[in-house]
């Protein structure tokens, strides 16, 4: 098992470094072992904590019903998000640091209070919850085509490439997560439509899973953390030169924006 995890950690971080993606890790790792992939997610997230970058919250990943159906889980997963991978709202992400790069408007929630409680409830994540914000997820995969399965997401942390947050706060008090809505818009156009609905039935139903499956597996959430909660509508594809603008009712607006030109010192 630890040569099976040692592989398919190594075929990662090559794609990661030299930009181009690689085969599938699932043929290398035991037939649908989750624990498996979350091993090599573990140690591709300590080197990269070892080459200085810092951890600064969590990404929550198939939490669409229908995208576990498609790969075979019944359960969401999760994904570190590190503080290179932070983009302010509106600066350019440079063309190729992120490989074959989708994106999806979420709603992220930043915590001031631990979350370390074995169950959780909703009031729980509320009380420990300062803000939220609107927030485009930049996914994107190491794996060529998408060819992927649960095991090789969660290998590839989730998927995860990178993260823009808005700039203004709002308490949950002001908020009703589950209704909503959301549309992203290319050059005025909507290329996405959702709802708070759509993410676990409530993005809080998402952060609650996700409190009480990092308290079993020992680092629960701590307060300084930005959790993004997972999807509210379809992944949008991404072009050179494309600017995204995600619309969250009640929370504002956040862009992305990509560049035309290769990214220069490799991917995230």
């Amino acid at each position: 098992m630890d040569r099976a995890v040692a592989q398919a950690a190594e075929r990662l971080d090559r794609a990661r470094l030299t930009g181009v993606p690689c085969e599938p890790v699932r043929a290398l790792l035991p037939s649908g072992d989750l624990t498996a992939a979350y091993a090599v997610q573990t140690v591709l997230g300590d080197r990269r904590l070892a080459e200085g970058r810092r951890i600064t919250g969590w990404k929550i990943g198939l939490t669409s019903t229908a995208v576990q159906a498609q790969l075979g889980v019944g359960t969401p997963d999760f994904g570190r998000l590190l503080d290179d991978t932070a983009v302010p709202d509106g600066a350019e992400i440079p063309w190729g640091s992120v490989l074959q790069p989708r994106a999806e408007a979420e709603v992220a929630l930043f915590l001031e209070h631990d979350l370390t409680h074995e169950r959780h409830t909703v009031a729980d994540v509320i009380r420990a919850t300062a803000f939220a914000l609107p927030a485009v997820e930049v996914v994107g995969s190491r794996i060529r085509d998408w060819d992927i399965s649960a095991v090789d997401t969660i290998a590839d942390n989730a998927s995860s490439g990178a993260y823009v947050l808005g700039t203004r706060p709002v308490p949950l008090r002001e908020l009703d997560l589950r209704t909503v809505g959301m549309v992203v818009e290319r050059r005025g156009e909507p290329v996405s439509t959702g709802a708070g609905a759509a993410c676990l039935g409530n993005p809080l139903h998402a952060a609650i899973w996700l409190a009480d499956t990092l308290v079993r597996l020992g680092h629960p959430l701590r307060a300084g953390d930005t959790v993004l909660t997972g999807a509210l509508g379809p992944m949008t594809t991404v072009e050179p030169g494309d600017v995204l603008e995600a619309r969250i009712d009640g929370l504002g607006s956040v862009r992305a924006a990509f560049g035309r030109t290769e990214a220069e010192g490799g991917t995230r």
